[in-house]
């Protein structure tokens, strides 16, 4: 066994806490090390040379790279191994970054432990078994879950592409989100005339399959070849006979509350969302409906359907894109903004009133009075420090909010000339193009910005009189101010469906409950599922520009796929010895990707692993009580050689 040994100075990341070419000469030292070496930049095209040169020099049969993360170039320094005819899982990385040098500032302590580190690693190499990485075939077609417009973006890029495209959305329209707003910042451009063609292009083309008020049910499978259950709600409405004349809504008597115009106007049992709905067929909710049949009635083309019951279409698919989009902060969960007044809204009910199609036309209107005093107050569910425990809101910052205050404050000012507005904000957050520049544009139309204490509750109460009133702390001093309206700018926080979604897709969620990402930097559209991605404010809060660009990055990683023929699957998995197997169904429970099933054999029952579904994390292993499980890459033998390895080097050091 000949083992090289390689430690990355990685500029001054590592070097400047780490003795560097201490720790290559001490991996000198150890069992079957036939070459060590120290670098400036391992990762580099020199660096790489250095490790393909000594394979076929010095005949290695490992190498050990002591450097940054697994994660950033784990797969580089594979590659570079497969290059010069090693195979690539023979290479194995000390983490001397992360664990190491970024976390200890005595620098002969740090030498001490990235030594340690290094003879486990080499430990280690000297059991690994080379692997090989699975293929599959791949089903060139995608599934895109959530028709707003990061879904529909998608979407469009991979139907460009030309490969089939079936989008689900649990609404009877696409559009999401957007479809709500009146403008757009910070260009001011009508929402529904950015979105509505792209709803239109994504119903009519060729290789889109649109599904509507429907939603996932199952998903089994892995990358390439995915089975997905969808289930289609029932809209009593046949699809393809409504021409959406509207005939059975005029009739309609049944008058219910608007979910779309966010509770401010009404609707009938008989509906469309909007006017510019895609499709533009109404549905028709039971529920709400008195049996009538007067819609039935009407309807000249008889598309009224009493007797639909519903359908589940199953799906056979490569890659899933889950863009399933956002909820807003419930105000009402902070008493102390007001919220059950009547004179304070949401900011996107504010957006119902401005727009032009919502239920006051376009009027902003209260009780059937235009405001004079507006009062717009940020951060509401949003950077709630951590010692505020009993607070509702949230640490992070939703990023959308000082932006769309900034534009509903010109709004007010557009469309009631003489009416003052005052913004209680705690930082203006201009980060993206042309903000810094439209928040100025806003202070310059007569907006005032009152800095407000985020560490003291901003509190919106009536007086003796019925005015309201907003009273906070601004510089240490006590401000109040009276106000027609108050507007609150509610954050974005996950769906409240958004761990059923993670369960059915069998990906993670992060701290604050959105979708996780497999890397902030390099992976950022993907998930630890292979061929499952995610894009938009599913994964984190967003602007429209931003949920944009990720659509089209996760439609760029999809049709990497979909283009292939067979994909490729990292072989770190866990393996099951059937011969010790009692088939108690541990694994099969605990296991986070559905990798693990328990099946019937002539034997008994045993626990057998999908080896491209697995990702090799393990809890399998850890859990069989038989010790029946081994994991490739990560077997007992080379665990427990990598402790042995660091005790002993702490002996030595």
């Amino acid at each position: 066994m000949k083992i090289g040994g390689y430690v990355c100075h990685c500029g001054t990341n590592i070097a400047a806490t780490v003795d560097v070419e201490e720790v290559a000469k001490f991996a000198e030292t150890l069992p079957d090390v036939a070459v060590s070496r120290a670098y400036v930049y391992m990762c580099s095209d020199p660096g790489q040379e250095l490790i393909k040169k000594d394979i076929l020099d010095a005949k290695l049969d490992r190498v050990v790279v002591a450097s940054c993360s697994p994660r950033m170039h784990e797969i580089t320094f594979r590659r570079a191994c497969e290059e010069a005819g090693l195979n690539a899982y023979c290479m194995e990385m000390a983490n001397i970054r992360e664990q190491c040098s970024w976390v200890h500032s005595d620098k002969e302590q740090a030498t001490k432990k990235a030594k340690g580190l290094v003879a486990s690693a080499v430990a280690k190499a000297s059991l690994l078994q080379p692997l090989e990485p699975m293929r599959v075939g791949v089903t060139p077609s995608v599934l895109v879950i959530g028709g707003g417009i990061a879904g529909i973006q998608s979407a469009l890029d991979i139907a460009d592409a030309g490969f089939q495209v079936y989008l689900v959305e649990k609404e009877p329209s696409v559009g999401g989100h957007m479809a709500q707003l009146d403008k757009t910042f910070p260009t001011l451009d009508c929402s529904a005339c950015v979105l509505t063609p792209k709803m239109v292009d994504v119903a009519r083309h060729e290789n889109v399959k649109l599904i509507t008020y429907a939603e996932v049910e199952s998903v089994e499978g892995y990358v390439g070849n995915f089975r997905v259950t969808v289930k289609k709600k029932p809209r009593y409405v046949d699809e393809e006979k409504c021409t959406g004349c509207g005939d059975c809504a005029k009739i309609c008597p049944m008058t219910i509350s608007n979910e779309f115009d966010m509770g401010l106007g009404a609707r009938k049992a008989a509906y469309i969302p909007f006017p510019q709905a895609v499709p533009l067929v109404y549905t028709l909710e039971r529920d709400k409906c008195m049996g009538c049949s007067l819609c039935e009635v009407v309807c000249e083309a008889g598309a009224i359907n009493f007797g639909e019951r519903g359908e589940e279409i199953e799906l056979e698919v490569g890659a899933i894109i889950a863009a399933t989009g956002y909820d807003l902060f419930d105000p009402s969960l902070e008493p102390n903004y007001g919220y059950e007044y009547d004179e304070v809204i949401t900011g996107l009910e504010f957006e119902r009133l401005c727009n032009a199609s919502g239920p006051t036309l376009g009027k902003i209107e209260i009780n059937g009075k235009e405001p004079k005093e507006v009062v717009f107050i940020s951060c509401v569910g949003s950077r709630e420090e951590r010692d505020r425990r009993e607070r509702a809101g949230n640490e992070y910052c939703s990023r959308v909010c000082c932006m769309y205050i900034a534009k509903q404050a010109h709004l007010v000012r557009e469309h009631i000339p003489d009416a003052n507005a005052t913004v209680f904000y705690t930082d203006v957050r201009a980060f993206g193009k042309g903000f810094e520049e439209f928040y100025w544009r806003v202070k310059d139309e007569g907006v005032n910005y009152i800095r407000r204490e985020l560490t003291d509750d901003i509190n919106v109460e009536k007086d003796e009189n019925g005015k309201l009133r907003v009273k906070t702390v601004s510089e240490g001093r006590q401000i109040e101010k009276e106000a027609d309206l108050v507007v609150l700018a509610t954050g974005i926080i996950p769906q409240k469906d958004a761990l059923d979604t993670a369960r059915k897709l069998k990906i993670m969620q992060s701290a604050d409950k959105f979708f996780l990402e497999a890397h902030p930097k390099l992976r950022p559209v993907d998930t630890f599922t292979d061929g499952i991605f995610i894009a938009g404010c599913c994964q984190s809060p967003k602007d429209i520009p931003d949920t944009v660009a990720q659509a089209s990055a996760a439609a760029s990683r999809v049709c990497s796929i979909l283009s292939k023929e067979y994909v490729e699957v990292e072989p770190i998995t866990a393996e099951v010895d059937e011969t010790l197997c009692t088939g108690c169904g541990i694994c099969e429970s605990v296991c986070p990707y559905g990798a693990v099933e328990v099946v019937d054999t002539e034997e008994g029952r045993r626990a057998r692993v999908t080896g491209v579904k697995c990702k090799g994390c393990g809890t399998c292993g850890s859990s069989c009580i038989k010790k029946a499980i081994k994991m490739h890459h990560f077997t007992d033998e080379q665990l427990i050689a990598q402790e042995r390895a660091v005790l002993t080097a702490e002996e030595v050091v």
